[in-house]
């Protein structure tokens, strides 16, 4: 079937997060200028009921939705926020005519905001240009994704309609040989299909090998439409593994964590082995609150963890906590202990005995 673009005149286009996305992506705000996506992955979680944005789910792929205005309103709400990590840039086939994703990387380069691209088309490289301004200027970061480490068999299954997997490492190649941060969002990592330590290992190495710096492992999830077309697509190709499934998941929005745990750590010990990190560093503006970011970074990564310990949930919560708190406090937590020593932290609301010791040694690192 043809895809059919409807453009159209948004009202909004900036989406402002409570907290940023700590100890992952670090964005505080993302923009797109397209709905839908031509590339149309069985696996994408854009299809679960609470993104999906047509009435008719199998549209997702086939009306792509065009925000012509998007430019304007980008330069308009970005005036009114502080300045931070801003996700945006859509490289779906829409791009090659409208160009829209190419004028709102204009408008971060003009106002001074650092960017986040996370992408799998070769087609980013057009506006490479800009992306060096841009991280010249403040930041920018640009991650492929990929679940395969090859065009073959399963990639054909799951996202036949996606740029081949080696054209993505080749536009990585490419952008890191321009000196700006880049690596792969191994996501999502599909149970019994992706999750073999023979894919997980080429995925890094080719990373390593094509410039990147980084992999973040992310699991499955399964929701409402989602679900029920992903698992009809296992059901026809791997019908042998439909009841792994079931017992991997229960129901629930995703697999076991002793599961998941498994897969994230042998991630975490292929990107040492490769040299690698299995995490992205956070872009830290300059200013009086810079500690405050970097303490909270410490505390987003130890979070990462303890989930991987598979530690108690209260004792993960209150890592989080203390890290949103910490990285949201509009006062500078080194004039605060310079003043108050250890009682000024323990006055920080969140911020336990435990957690007021690590950041004091932090402080007089």
């Amino acid at each position: 079937m043809a895809v059919t673009y409807v453009p159209y005149k948004a009202k909004k286009l900036l989406n402002t997060y409570k907290h940023i996305d700590g100890g992952w992506f670090w964005n505080k705000y993302s923009a797109y200028p397209y709905v839908g996506c031509q590339f149309g992955c069985e696996f994408c979680y854009e299809r679960e009921p609470k993104y999906l944005p047509y009435p008719d789910p199998d549209d997702f792929d086939k009306v792509i939705k065009i925000k012509l205005n998007a430019q304007e309103l980008l330069r308009k709400e970005l005036s009114k926020v502080p300045v931070d990590l801003i996700s945006t840039g859509d490289y779906q086939p829409a791009e090659k005519e409208f160009k829209l994703s190419r004028k709102l990387l204009e408008v971060a380069l003009e106002m001074g905001f650092p960017i986040l691209i996370l992408e799998r088309s070769p087609l980013i490289t057009r506006d490479l240009d800009l992306i060096k301004a841009i991280n010249r200027k403040s930041f920018a970061a640009v991650l492929f994704s990929a679940s395969f480490a090859d065009s073959k068999s399963a990639k054909e299954v799951f996202e036949r309609k996606s740029p081949a997997v080696k054209l993505r490492y080749k536009a990585m190649e490419q952008i890191s040989s321009q000196g700006i941060l880049t690596g792969t969002a191994f996501m999502p990592i599909l149970p019994f299909i992706s999750d073999l330590e023979i894919n997980l290992e080429a995925v890094v190495k080719m990373t390593r090998d094509y410039g990147g710096s980084f992999v973040l492992a992310g699991s499955l999830t399964l929701s409402g439409y989602q679900k029920e077309r992903y698992l009809s697509v296992v059901s026809r190709n791997y019908p042998e593994l439909m009841p792994k499934y079931d017992e991997l998941y229960q129901g629930n929005y995703q697999p076991s964590g002793a599961y998941w745990g498994l897969i994230a750590n042998k991630v975490r010990e292929l990107c040492h082995k490769h040299g690698i990190n299995d995490r992205m560093p956070r872009w830290i503006p300059q200013g009086h609150l810079a500690t405050n970011k970097r303490i909270a970074e410490k505390l987003f990564l130890r979070v990462y963890d303890l989930e991987l310990e598979m530690e108690n949930k209260n004792k993960i919560w209150a890592y989080r906590k203390a890290a949103w708190t910490i990285d949201e406090l509009d006062r500078d937590i080194e004039e605060v202990y310079a003043a108050q020593g250890i009682e000024g932290l323990l006055a920080i609301p969140n911020i336990g005995k435990q957690l007021a010791g690590e950041i004091e040694a932090v402080l007089k690192e």
